[in-house]
């Protein structure tokens, strides 16, 4: 072991005393802060929000308090497609509803994971893995899908936000008491060999306890209801007695199937060209498992430029807190200064941040534009889900080498993929560990 003695301190003390020009940027950060006192302006200037291709999307939504991202970015890619087809000025799908069911599914997929790791021990890191956070408000791509084929959509009218969708906190805490504590009672019937009846009942009346919690907070998912608007050519407009499935059916229209989940993951464990799956990852038991197909960057960039081309927005994650200004919505990798200001050298490759514990997915946003100069993205127009306040009106600027560094994952149509790639994607998925990076929820 290697102590730090006293006078290694005080060597080092005089060193920073002694550059002038580290004092004098110490008396910045400690007054304003350190990013504030890092922001590099040229970032601003070389990310204008003006693109070669751009999407009309409408007013951008507000997940509020909630890590409702990846739903929000979901509905917001059907949003686009309604406000064009039927001429709606503005329009939002209800989160809220997604969110209930999203809630209800992830208290049962728990179970199953729970009753299939009864046999280990509760130190066991898979068992300590689900009980660290039982469930959460993140998800991926195929949990969503998933959703929406069981559940459908409903128009947010229909079902509005509630204090606890739009503030989760107090929502997530007890639902995930209620959940550790029914952990304890199924370990228990397992280590007390009760049969698969006794178990199932059990279970039974957990859900029950799951959904007077969820309908308590966030309100009673409708079965039928009415769809009332006027178009932007004050044309009115009713549709009685629909169901969530129905409306989907009519209003949304999209084949969830013909879309596919491309990630670009560098690191040695994971090779290009293959498929991959994460333990334990998911939502709706018996819905559409989690599946990626990992490819280099350039290909990753050019599937969504066809379909921006093409005109339809693209579902993708990131790691938004590296190198992003929120209230301006610049994601530039010279953002911020941190080498200068520190005197120190922070890079790293995007493998080495993945290996290390660096940087994982932490956010999902809509890609809705591009600026293309000779055929080659520079810059990428991105449409978040944190209100208007921030960026331009709720836009951001992604600078392309942005997206090289930590963009994750993204979410295109299958038409746009090669055979070989097609066929990659169809084989049967390496299983990664539940604490994979590639299994971080947006």
């Amino acid at each position: 072991m290697t102590e730090i003695t006293k006078e290694k301190t005080k060597e080092f003390r005089e060193n920073f005393l002694a550059n002038n020009k580290q004092v004098a940027l110490q008396r910045s950060v400690v007054k304003n802060g350190i990013t504030a006192s890092a922001e590099n302006v040229v970032a601003h200037v070389e990310n204008t929000p003006v693109f070669s291709i751009d999407l009309a999307t409408g007013k951008v939504s507000n997940q509020k308090q909630s890590g409702r991202c990846w739903m929000f970015a979901a509905l917001n890619t059907f949003r686009h497609k309604m406000l064009q087809q039927f001429k709606l000025k503005e329009f939002e799908l209800s989160q809220n509803y997604t969110f209930f069911w999203d809630k209800y599914e992830k208290a049962n997929y728990f179970y199953e994971n729970i009753l299939a790791t009864a046999d280990q021990e509760v130190s066991s890191r898979e068992v300590a893995f689900l009980l660290q956070t039982p469930q959460q408000d993140g998800g991926q791509w195929d949990m969503i899908v998933s959703l929406f084929k069981k559940y459908g959509v409903v128009p947010k009218v229909v079902m509005p936000e509630s204090s606890n969708s739009s503030n989760s906190r107090d929502l997530n805490k007890y639902l995930n008491k209620l959940l550790r504590k029914h952990a304890v009672m199924l370990r228990k019937l397992v280590a007390d060999k009760k049969g698969e009846t006794e178990v199932a009942a059990k279970r039974s009346a957990m859900l029950q306890e799951v959904y007077t919690l969820l309908a308590t907070a966030l309100g009673t998912p409708p079965e039928v209801f009415d769809f009332e608007y006027r178009d932007e050519e004050k044309n009115y407009h009713l549709d009685q007695e629909l169901t969530p499935q129905s409306f989907y059916d009519k209003y949304i229209g999209v084949n969830l199937d013909d879309y596919v989940s491309i990630i670009n993951a560098p690191t040695d464990d994971k090779p290009y060209n293959q498929s991959y799956t994460v333990s334990m990852l998911g939502n709706v038991v018996g819905g559409t498992p989690v599946k990626y197909l990992n490819l280099e960057m350039e290909t990753f960039k050019q599937l969504a430029v066809k379909q921006l081309e093409d005109g339809e927005s693209v579902w993708f994650g990131c790691d938004v807190g590296q190198s992003s200004t929120r209230d301006s919505g610049i994601m530039a990798l010279n953002a911020f200064d941190m080498d200068d200001l520190f005197e120190a050298d922070f890079s790293m490759t995007k493998a080495e941040r993945l290996d290390h514990g660096d940087s994982l997915m932490t956010h999902a946003m809509v890609l809705t534009g591009v600026d293309l100069i000779e055929g080659k993205s520079t810059k990428w127009k991105v449409e978040n889900s944190w209100g208007e306040k921030v960026g331009e009106k709720g836009f951001f600027v992604m600078s392309d080498a942005w997206m090289d560094e930590y963009t994750y994952q993204i979410v295109v149509r299958k038409e746009y993929l090669t055979k070989e790639q097609l066929a990659a994607f169809e084989a049967e998925p390496i299983v990664l560990a539940p604490w994979d990076p590639m299994g971080a929820l947006a």
